[in-house]
């Protein structure tokens, strides 16, 4: 498929960047909810507002409710929200979380909600202070007609908020997914303000007892679906990295533009075009790159796990170019709270660490490619 969008594709690239821009502005939306310290960190009204647009059914289907699309509208709407830095639960809720639900019983139960702009689902899978899905320790053991659950969780985000967390547990027969609802006996939850100020949260499963009806999919059947959703978190992550590496370049030259020294704009220094015209050549290998992630796993492409390990590293790097050359060239302001060039360096650290960082998959890629 050809790397760029179809017509429909671009309306809908437009209706997200205005919707955005308007109702996901970072003075409206992120510092709002950051200056009044609020617990869930994003704007319940804004969600209601996603699933009035349509955004939260993107990946659901027709039959359910949905719009049947696919990851290259979903990536379409999340690179507005990273381009705004918009605070929502999409990337966790209509994304990962509705990827795990699909062809499920648990469909007709959480698909309504998430449409409604309502529900808010979290994604419990890390245990260490690293993203390694290899490592899932957290125990499920029979427990009567259900299953019992023991460990814990970190970076859980939206979990604080979350009224249902897909979690991640082994047991004898293997790896098993569960959907686990807000409130369970046993069930600890921590708040924890993330370094862009979003909200994670640190989960504890004392013998948590869930039936079996919570299962997602089947029991031992966890690695497949966990793969899924892995595939849709990481490349929504990407999108989401793309938007704010872009939007922070956007934001530098228009400063290069308009800051003098020595009499001059600073734009017009060589040593400064430079150095744009290649965070421009970065950013738009990553956007390709993504993209490209996208279309695979729409078509159920072999090559879909490889790329999408190729998408996040990439867009990770590119982003991260981004915040950083954007800080350094607005000098001294661009560390000041004032400027929102330092907001898009904090999202791009804790988007660079979620379902693993450049490091991370340029390994998963080498080691698929038998390096």
């Amino acid at each position: 498929m050809p790397l760029y969008h179809s017509d429909d594709q671009a309306m809908l690239r437009d209706t997200a960047r205005s919707f955005m821009a308007e109702e996901g502005a970072i003075a409206k939306q992120l510092r709002h909810w950051r200056d009044k310290n609020c617990k869930d960190g994003f704007g319940h009204g804004l969600w209601k507002q996603f699933g009035e647009m349509g955004f939260t059914g993107i990946l659901i289907d027709e039959a359910d409710g949905g719009l049947g699309l696919g990851q290259v509208e979903a990536g379409i709407v999340l690179e507005e929200i990273g381009r705004n830095l918009t605070p929502s639960p999409f990337l966790t809720t209509a994304i990962g979380f509705v990827t795990a639900l699909k062809g499920t019983s648990h469909s007709a139960r959480w698909f309504p909600g998430i449409l409604a702009g309502e529900t808010v689902a979290a994604l419990a899978i890390d245990e260490g202070a690293k993203h390694r899905p290899e490592n899932i320790a957290m125990k499920a053991e029979r427990a009567g007609n259900g299953f019992r659950l023991s460990g814990a969780k970190q970076f859980v985000v939206q979990g604080a908020s979350a009224d249902v967390t897909l979690v991640a547990a082994r047991g004898e027969e293997g790896l098993t997914l569960f959907a686990v609802e807000k409130g369970a006996q046993g069930l600890d939850v921590e708040g924890v303000r993330l370094a862009d100020s979003s909200i994670g949260a640190r989960m504890s499963f004392d013998n948590v007892e869930v039936d079996a009806d919570a299962v997602v999919g089947e029991v031992g059947g966890g690695e497949a679906v966990l793969s899924r959703v892995l595939a849709a978190g990481r490349t929504g992550a990407a999108a989401e990295l793309v938007g704010v590496g872009s939007a922070a370049m956007d934001m530098t030259v228009d400063y290069l533009k308009q800051r003098k020294q020595f009499g001059r704009l600073i734009g017009e220094f060589q040593a400064l075009q430079f150095r744009a015209a290649h965070l421009y050549s970065e950013l738009e290998i990553a956007r390709a790159a993504t993209l490209k992630a996208q279309q695979l796993i729409d078509e159920g492409s072999d090559q879909a796990e490889i790329m999408v390990a190729v998408a996040k590293a990439k867009a990770g790097r590119a982003s991260q170019l981004a915040v950083q050359e954007g800080v350094q060239m607005h000098g001294g302001i661009g560390m000041t709270d004032e400027f929102d060039i330092g907001l898009y360096m904090k999202r791009d650290r804790v988007l660079n660490e979620l379902f693993g960082d450049a490091n991370y998959h340029a390994d998963r890629v080498a080691r698929m490619k038998g390096y």
